[in-house]
């Protein structure tokens, strides 16, 4: 029997290879990189942000539909990992018979975690998955602090751009132009920059809290 834990979507992010949502296992030193398409990317980002949109995405539309048939998302799947493709699938209830005869259906985890991000529901991953494709956590830590050992998930010409080219030595400096550029983004609809600067903002909280742990 597949073991699986609960996980939540640690940030989105761009690689060299493209696109990839990190997954962490709650608790876990590790997560797991699932590279997903452009107008995946765009609707997580829409969705873990809760950026208001005018009309409905085919995400938002496909929760409408469930909605109106009485059942809801209980909660997302990733199952299995086969020639470097991850398996996941939704698993629906009825909302009149909760628990009975729940509803699977496979889709792909990028579809998945876009509706994952606006139930919310849980999201869980297999153990083996984790264990094939996980990546140590702190490898995304000592990134944040040394741009240079970016090229595996951001590349270094990203975080210089983001940062300014430069380096500030207070943090909190740091955060405030970050967060500033961040609303700029987002109200000109710019989600992959978007993206970058929170990728950004949540090494650089990581990074803080580890330290803190070791004081």
């Amino acid at each position: 029997m597949v073991k699986m834990v609960e996980a939540e979507i640690w940030t989105v992010t761009r690689t060299d290879q493209g696109n990839a949502v990190l997954l962490r296992p709650i608790g876990s030193e590790q997560t797991v990189p699932i590279f997903i398409g452009q107008l995946e990317t765009q609707s997580i980002l829409i969705g873990y942000g809760n950026i208001p949109i005018v009309r409905p995405l085919t995400h938002d539309l496909l929760l409408s539909v469930l909605t109106v048939s009485d059942m809801y998302l209980d909660r997302v799947e990733i199952h299995d990992l086969k020639n470097n493709t991850f398996y996941s699938r939704l698993i629906l209830q009825h909302r009149s018979a909760p628990g009975d005869n729940p509803v699977v259906i496979d889709c792909r985890p990028s579809d998945a975690l876009a509706l994952a991000v606006r139930s919310p529901c849980p999201v869980l991953i297999s153990e083996a998955v984790v264990k094939q494709a996980g990546v140590s956590i702190n490898l995304m830590i000592d990134a944040a602090e040394n741009p240079g050992d970016f090229p595996e998930f951001i590349p270094t010409t990203e975080f210089e751009r983001v940062s300014g080219n430069v380096i500030d030595p207070d943090p909190d400096t740091r955060r405030r132009k970050l967060k500033a550029e961040l609303d700029l983004c987002l109200a000109a609809e710019e989600y992959e920059r978007a993206a970058e600067i929170r990728d950004l903002l949540l090494l650089l909280d990581s990074a803080d809290n580890t330290e803190n742990q070791k004081i």
